[in-house]
């Protein structure tokens, strides 16, 4: 049986066409205290890139709970086309 997902109104329309993409492969936030990331997300909202809850500092987690309105991520990672919104925690994938 295949998992149908729920996609929320924050996700409906994310498209490769419509996301920011990251311009650095770097944590913006790692960076200024000099550590390492596992992943990062990108936040459509404003398009800083962040790193993942696998990372010790989860940025992006706390990004969306210092800034509520911008709940919506996707992976900043190479080849990975998906977006999940915090508000949700809905996820699409997206071609």
């Amino acid at each position: 049986m295949k998992l149908r997902t729920k996609i929320c109104e924050h996700l409906e329309d994310i498209t490769a066409d419509t996301i920011k993409k990251s311009t650095a492969y770097e944590c913006a936030e790692c960076i200024k205290k000099g550590d390492t990331w596992v992943h990062l997300r990108t936040c459509q909202k404003c398009g800083i890139t962040l790193c993942c809850d696998s990372s010790p500092n989860k940025h992006a987690s706390k990004h969306y709970i210092t800034h509520n309105e911008h709940n919506v991520v996707t992976s900043a990672e190479p080849n990975e086309k998906w977006a999940w919104c915090y508000e949700h925690k809905s996820f699409v994938e997206y071609k």
